[in-house]
């Protein structure tokens, strides 16, 4: 099968593979057929694939039989050791299978260490390789209004643009392979602040007898106001949980930025800098304890009952 880079992308010559059809990743594709582009889908339980099978998908046995038969492979998983594993398995991962000027995009929050060394590996194949990982919860990938932090080759991310533009409203190029992830670890830095001050301000509010719609209504178009406030202020009142993004992935991402270490990785090594960050580790353990009582499946916006719990609201 011959690869359309670098030709333009157009549903008549780019065959797209896609794994990772949670919440995120199967609203992403839906878009993508939405538009007529021909979508092949693995997945270990072929179930979940339903209905995007019924919107016109294809479904494969295997990362490296999707990878054989497609141009452009996207994937949305959970954590970065099951990027590791989809991608990089000898034998049945994605790299095995790809095709030369294949190009294997990951949109999944992972660690930018893990996507330098895919993108090390295409190379090695003659293959592309693209981290970006997204923002904008459930809501925005049904929407298509998505920010989206790509890292890599520009060109190749420029290449991609028509399939990047029906997924988000917002596409930032961030610079050599692992900069998408890096860019996404201090956006969620950012999420889990505001996050976290949201709920106390919700707590807050009902502590001193406020309305609490009425609270957010006044300071929603003031310096307290936020796209997490639009995002999930409602949600949090409405004691609406269900996930866009699971809490528990809060844990992952708040941990790759508390724990993120630049320079060579060696005992008392005078060049290492570690970045020190407590409101990050603050919100690391919070979203910790939302795991701890259980609700680690619940959505991020459910943060609140954190704070709930400990100021005796519920």
């Amino acid at each position: 099968m011959g690869n359309p880079y670098p030709c333009e992308v157009t549903p008549s010559n780019t065959k797209i593979g896609w794994i990772g059809i949670g919440v995120m990743g199967s609203a992403m594709a839906a878009r993508l057929l939405s538009e007529g582009y021909s979508l092949t889908i693995y997945a270990r339980n072929p179930s979940k694939a339903n209905s995007l099978v019924n919107l016109g998908a294809q479904l494969c046995t295997s990362p490296a039989e999707l990878a054989k038969s497609c141009n452009i492979i996207f994937t949305m998983l959970g954590h970065p050791q099951d990027v590791r594993q989809i991608v990089l398995t000898k034998d049945t991962g994605i790299l095995s299978g790809l095709t030369t000027n294949g190009v294997i995009v990951d949109h999944t929050s992972s660690h930018p260490e893990l996507a330098k060394e895919i993108f090390a590996a295409a190379n090695e194949k003659n293959c592309w390789a693209v981290d970006a990982p997204v923002s904008g919860g459930d809501i925005g990938a049904r929407n298509g209004n998505l920010a989206i932090f790509a890292g890599g080759e520009k060109k190749i991310v420029d290449w991609l643009l028509p399939l990047f533009e029906i997924m988000g409203s917002k596409v930032g190029y961030m610079g050599n392979a692992g900069s998408g992830q890096s860019c996404k670890i201090a956006n969620q830095i950012v999420v889990g602040a505001n996050l976290m001050g949201l709920s106390e301000g919700l707590v807050f509010a009902e502590k001193a007898g406020l309305d609490k719609s009425r609270w957010v209504e006044a300071v929603r178009g003031g310096a307290a106001g936020s796209m997490v406030m639009e995002l999930f202020g409602k949600r949090m009142i409405d004691r609406d949980f269900k996930a866009g993004g699971f809490a528990e992935y809060m844990v992952k991402d708040m941990g790759m930025g508390v724990d993120f270490v630049e320079g060579p990785k060696k005992k008392d090594d005078e060049n290492e800098v570690v970045i020190v960050m407590p409101g990050a580790s603050m919100v690391k353990q919070l979203f910790s304890g939302m795991v701890a009582n259980g609700d680690g499946k619940l959505g991020t916006q459910g943060l609140i009952t954190v704070l709930e719990r400990i100021n005796g609201v519920v």
